[in-house]
């Protein structure tokens, strides 16, 4: 018998965790951090329900924090690998994990100092070494190879679209013949940089995120939204904070900005990339060029840099991050965390949301709980870095930069299937978005259900 427990991203859109029980292996997909909410937030700290060193092994659908940044917790409690995973998640990992460790320690420091937290002292959830300790236990391989990962689970990865190295996992157990799809975070069709999520033909269970099941990104070209909101930051004499999540969403939007430029449809004006991993995943990108589309091989051909402007400055230093303090604009900066949760974006803002010159246009999901949805949601005043600041800053949004898959994409990649699979399962998304989705596929005539937090499955 085999069995699936959902110990994250059930009923809620981050804390991606999935344990897979088959004759006596433990396999964890994923080990993903919650955010947004405190209620989320909190289950960060609490112990799993099972013995980490328990575990025989973890998969990674790819390297989001939402889907990785437990790792180091895992390990410092115990687990001793291996972790799977494709080489683009590998080497973003890499930056990514230690990233994340450096600023759950900075705002731990920086809570300290202020005395803001409930907490003394403040603690990091984990530290850099632990990070560091977690990496070396990934193990990578490409698309389309088969490896037995433990005695009787074979592991295939097909391309997902999502960000570099994103999979699809596919779990052959060979005593029972079935055959375990996790959809990851799906990626779009016909998005800049990397290729369409690929088919998968067969299943006898189909794990699916569900983000955007109750929506759809619409016909608008986001290119357009994010010309305006330049033109008119440019007009005002502003400068335009874009949050967006380093790995993915910034090299999306530089190719954007970039090829506006060409077009000369907006000015070359100087652009901030204000994260340290940001700086060093974009060079990444480029380097793994198997994973590249048509039209950005296309670009690279003729002789230019699909993610830099006319005038992109890639800002390393702290001290160079609080140098842009200064600057009156016009201008760009794009900076981490995309939900406004963490990261040197929360310093920008502080400074520019009072301003009613400057812009801030969020180019992806805000989960509920967290200071993107926040000020999507009106909000006048927000609390930043101890202090309660107002907000006068004209605060736009565009879904169509989304790297989630809407319903419609969903769907379109279950077409794919040459027969329904005996149970699919919906995960990573709010209540709301579940329901939608489930209602679309239950209407295919698949059986379709939404596990609750906790809940274990018995695999058909």
């Amino acid at each position: 018998m085999a069995t699936l427990t959902f110990l994250g991203a059930a009923q809620t859109v981050t804390g991606s965790r999935f344990l897979l029980e088959h004759e006596g292996h433990r396999v964890l997909v994923d080990c993903g951090l919650f955010q947004g909410r405190k209620q989320n937030r909190e289950r960060n700290w609490a112990p799993l329900p099972i013995d980490p060193a328990s575990l025989d092994a973890v998969v990674l659908t790819h390297a989001h924090i939402d889907h990785t940044g437990g790792l180091p917790r895992l390990v410092r409690q115990g687990f001793k690998g291996p972790v799977y995973c494709t080489n683009g998640t590998r080497d973003l990992s890499g930056i990514m994990l230690p990233d994340s460790a450096r600023i759950q320690e900075e705002e731990a420091r920086y809570a300290n100092k202020y005395r803001y937290s409930k907490h003394h002292p403040a603690l990091p959830l984990y530290t850099e070494e632990d990070a560091f300790a977690a990496l070396r236990l990934f193990e990578s391989f490409s698309y389309e190879r088969t490896r037995e990962i433990v005695p009787g689970i074979k592991l295939t990865f097909a391309r997902a679209g999502h960000i570099l190295g994103s999979a699809i996992c596919v779990f052959e157990l060979t005593s029972t013949r079935q055959r375990l799809v996790f959809t990851g975070d799906l990626g779009r069709y016909n998005a800049p940089i990397l290729r369409d999520p690929e088919a998968v033909h067969s299943a006898t269970t189909v794990i699916s995120e569900s983000t955007y099941g109750d929506r759809e990104h619409g016909d608008d070209d986001p290119t357009r939204t994010l010309a305006d909101a330049v033109n008119d930051t440019a007009r005002r004499g502003g400068v335009l904070i874009i949050p967006a999540f380093a790995i993915g969403r910034t090299q999306d939007v530089l190719y954007r900005l970039a090829l506006m430029e060409r077009e000369q449809r907006i000015p070359a004006l100087p652009v901030y990339v204000d994260s340290p991993m940001a700086v060093d995943a974009t060079p990444l990108y480029m380097a793994h060029s198997h994973e590249h589309d048509f039209e950005t091989r296309s670009i690279i051909e003729a002789g230019f840099a699909p993610l830099r402007t006319e005038k992109t400055t890639f800002i390393n230093s702290r001290k160079q991050s609080q140098a842009l303090n200064t600057f009156r604009g016009p201008g760009i900066i794009i900076s981490a965390s995309g939900m406004a949760t963490g990261g040197r974006v929360l310093h920008h803002l502080k400074h520019r949301l009072p301003n009613e010159k400057n812009a801030v246009l969020f180019v992806g999901y805000q989960s509920e709980g967290t200071r993107g949805r926040r000020l999507l949601n009106g909000e006048k005043t927000l609390k930043l870095l101890g202090e309660v600041i107002d907000v006068r800053a004209r605060i736009l949004s565009v879904s169509g930069f989304s790297a989630h898959a809407d319903w419609k994409e969903i769907l379109q990649w279950m077409d794919g299937f040459r027969a329904p699979p005996k149970q699919t399962l919906l995960v990573h998304g709010e209540p709301v978005a579940l329901e939608a989705l489930r209602a679309r596929v239950a209407a295919r005539g698949w059986p379709v259900a939404v596990p609750a937090h906790g809940e274990t499955v018995t695999l058909a």
